[in-house]
């Protein structure tokens, strides 16, 4: 009894992965063309025949996958890619949650995570200290970055250039001038080291350790201890050491992830 064949599952073989490998040459196209392409510019750029990106991109209208860019003509990426996005992205506030725990049974100090927006860091998630003497800030309040530990961890990873711009720019908004010198020679510590320390500088009395690192998509967050003065002098050693540990983890945990 003669054996029926099996036709190929569709996206196997050679045609099939030849398709799949074309249609990413056209979404990266349409990528770096947001207001939207001709059929002839994405076949250019893609370095396909018209009739070949012509059909591809019909399939990917099917799709949701790329849409008319206005009722004149020309293709834009369409919703379902920013809905792909957004389930592939890493959710890092929930991601370090649990490092933030660790840190804060390793000291039994106030624990902070930070996110900067517009120049200014929020703090977006706290776990306050053990200690009746502890140093506790709200959710949703802004700082500044060059006098506090982790907004200098921030300003840490990037190019001085931009580090000075953002801190004349913080300095003139505040009315106040500082020591710029003071202030690079701080981000190149905390370059070096992988910490950035606030002793008394933000708020009288409240000292800190930060550490900053970037997600997947560049955003900064940061995290710090913040914690009494008298207290700190004396752990700073051992605060520095700990933030340094989770600092390693997270960026352990964002390799397995996706880049920082």
């Amino acid at each position: 009894m003669p054996v029926k064949s099996r036709a190929p599952r569709a996206g196997t073989g050679p045609n099939g992965i030849q398709v799949i490998a074309r249609a990413a040459a056209i979404l990266r196209a349409l990528k770096e063309g947001p207001d939207g392409l001709s059929l002839s510019q994405i076949a250019q750029r893609a370095g396909l025949a018209r009739s070949t990106a012509q059909r591809i991109v019909r399939s990917l209208q099917a799709e949701r996958l790329v849409m008319a860019a206005s009722p004149d003509g020309g293709i834009r990426l369409g919703p379902e890619i920013q809905s792909l996005g957004d389930a592939a992205r890493v959710d890092f506030v929930k991601l370090i949650r649990p490092l933030l725990e660790e840190l804060w049974r390793a000291t039994g100090e106030t624990v902070d995570l930070a996110i900067l927006r517009e120049n200014r860091l929020i703090f977006i998630d706290q776990i306050p200290g053990a200690h009746r003497l502890r140093a506790v800030s709200s959710i949703g309040v802004v700082f500044p970055l060059t006098n506090t530990a982790n907004g200098k961890a921030c300003l840490a990873l990037m190019p001085d250039t931009e580090a000075k711009e953002i801190a004349k720019a913080e300095w003139m908004a505040e009315g106040v001038r500082r020591n710029l010198g003071k202030l690079l020679r701080d981000l190149r510590t905390a370059r070096k080291t992988g910490a950035a320390f606030d002793v008394d500088e933000h708020t009288d009395g409240i000292s800190a350790v930060g550490i900053a690192f970037r997600d997947e998509k560049g955003s900064y967050y940061a995290v710090s201890i913040p914690t009494p003065s008298a207290r700190f002098v004396r752990n700073r050693r051992e605060l520095t050491k700990a933030i340094l540990r989770i600092a390693r983890l997270v960026k352990s945990t964002a390799a397995r992830t996706g880049p920082i």
